[in-house]
């Protein structure tokens, strides 16, 4: 159920088996939205933005806060 604009690299689960962590790709954050509306009726999302290192170190330190 993954829509077009989204792609999934990877998983990881808890050792309680509680908590998965997805490692999910996107370039409009609304493509995201729209797969996480697929599954909000059966779990809680936090949807959290990141950049590789490469991309972080880039910016300007004034935008990293």
């Amino acid at each position: 159920m993954v829509p077009q604009g989204v792609t999934y690299h990877a998983s990881w689960v808890d050792s309680a088996g509680t908590r998965c962590f997805q490692l999910m790709e996107a370039q409009h954050p609304q493509s995201l939205t729209t797969w996480v509306s697929h599954w909000d009726d059966l779990v809680d999302f936090e949807i959290v933005p990141v950049l590789t290192s490469a991309e972080f170190w880039s910016k300007p330190q004034s935008e990293q806060i």
